[in-house]
């Protein structure tokens, strides 16, 4: 039991010891306050937790004998200030409840610290699409060439993604940020303890109004699935880049710092940095049903099966990626001559083409899509390029489909394929014409500093917070 269960579960514990002094200190104000403990009482408590709360969790002495953090505090407690003044601070409280409210601080922590990666990431991403707002790339549906696409664009669509992800991240931060503190463990207290002050010396949004659910972390769940939201737009982001970066595409090409070589192969530049992205994003992809299933496997009084440390897996992986993308992306190396070889030889423009026929000749659409076809098609097999297509081979495809020639001159149709005129052609809102693409880059940036001042704004709620907890100690003690 020791082996397998307590110490893991004192070295979780280390990681939240200064979460689990803060609940402590917070508890006790609020118990002075309410003058459930007299003022001397609480003076002893506070000037102890305040010394614990000044060490780092080496420094504080704990045995693993002696159990969870909260009783090895207690232990603590007994030994300066006497076990009649220190076993006071449990006072209206359980361990049940007081575990809870560490974890929801300790996961609210790192919740910031995502989100703050998150926005990061999205001012890398920003950069690198506001340099490539005109650079022009061949666009892929089932891995072939399908239209001219800009780079930028492409960029630009992950930023929205990403804004997506931050949002759903930010809502289960709601629902991370309430107060199980008073729950107690299942039914509440004859105690009058005043749960509101200690959400807001704890910097908690709101209650657990309901004290059965006090000890619930259903909110983890919640946040695990969130998280996954981001490694999935990650993923996709990395399989692309990684695609692109291979010899037979050569688009991008990821700094030297972030791949590795081969022990064999002298040529190889293996893009390792994605590849780890990849991997990451992999396992993440059974983090909720994981989750789900832990909970489902519980019973109404199942008190072990009510934590998730699949959690804290969770947050650092994600944290770590983002952090890890953040560089990959400030280095990746466009290759834009290549991108335009790629797009030289291509009829990825050929559905422009066939818009500008029905556009100006009345033509049903999918008529005029046989006609195109044939003439990709009679184009291929004789070798001609994009830029060589003449008026009399368009009209050769015209007469062998819908029996009519459509009467174009020949620089007509090869400003048809043009990728560049293909670009700058594109009106409709959210494509790549170069109006589309700056409004796009500014929604990113306007969704971004709404994005840190969401961040922003909730680290000043919590600094207000803890100035008012330590105001509140010194009125006590000094």
């Amino acid at each position: 039991m020791v082996k397998h269960h307590d110490i893991p579960a004192l070295e979780t514990e280390k990681r939240q010891y200064h979460e689990f002094v803060e609940v402590d200190l917070a508890h006790t104000v609020m118990l002075v306050e309410r003058e459930i403990l007299t003022k001397p009482v609480g003076q002893a408590i506070l000037a102890e937790l305040r010394q614990i709360r000044d060490l780092s969790p080496a420094d504080f002495p704990f045995d693993v004998k002696k159990g969870s953090f909260l009783l090895q505090v207690e232990s603590y407690l007994f030994s300066r200030i006497g076990e009649d003044s220190a076993g006071q601070m449990h006072t209206g409280r359980s361990r049940i409840d007081q575990g809870a409210t560490v974890r929801r601080l300790y996961d609210r922590k790192r919740i910031l610290a995502v989100l703050d990666r998150i926005n990061e990431f999205q001012v890398a991403l920003i950069q690198k699409a506001a340099q490539h707002c005109d650079t022009i790339m061949p666009g892929y549906t089932h891995m072939q060439h399908a239209q001219p696409w800009v780079f930028g664009h492409y960029l630009l669509s992950f930023t929205s993604r990403l804004h997506d992800s931050f949002s759903r991240l930010s809502n289960a931060y709601g629902r991370v940020n309430r107060n199980p503190l008073g729950a107690v463990g299942l039914a509440g207290t004859s105690w009058p303890l005043d749960r509101a002050r200690t959400t807001h010396l704890l910097g908690f949004d709101s209650l657990v109004e309901n004290s059965k659910l006090g000890r619930e972390a259903w909110y983890a769940a919640e946040t695990i699935g969130a998280l996954s939201f981001v490694m999935a737009d990650l993923n996709d982001l990395a399989t692309d880049l990684h695609i692109w970066s291979s010899v037979e595409f050569a688009t991008v090409e990821s700094d030297d710092g972030y791949c590795g070589t081969s022990s064999i192969f002298p040529q190889k530049k293996n893009p390792s940095g994605l590849e780890t992205i990849k991997k990451a994003a992999g396992g993440s992809v059974t983090w909720l049903s994981t989750a789900l299933a832990t909970f489902r496997s519980e019973g109404t009084g199942d008190q072990a099966m009510r934590d998730l440390p699949l959690i804290h897996d969770a947050l650092e992986i994600t944290e770590g990626m983002l952090d890890l993308f953040t560089g990959i992306i400030e280095t990746l190396v466009v290759h834009e001559d290549r991108m335009a070889t790629l797009l030289s030889g291509s009829w990825c423009t050929a559905s422009n083409l066939a818009d500008v026929i029905v556009r100006e000749r009345g033509i049903s659409f999918r008529q005029v899509h046989h006609v195109v076809a044939r003439l990709v098609r009679n184009c291929l097999l004789a070798g001609v390029s994009p830029a060589m297509v003449t008026s009399a081979a368009l009209n050769q495809a015209a007469m062998e489909t819908i029996g009519s020639p459509l009467q174009y001159t020949d620089a007509q149709v090869r400003d048809a394929l043009n990728p560049r005129r293909f670009v700058e052609t594109r009106v409709s809102a959210g494509g790549v014409g170069p109006d589309e693409v700056k409004r796009l880059l500014a929604i990113a940036r306007d969704e971004l500093e709404q994005d840190r001042e969401w961040v922003t704004g909730n680290k000043l709620k919590l600094a207000s917070s803890r100035a008012d907890l330590d105001a509140a100690i010194a009125r006590i003690v000094d």
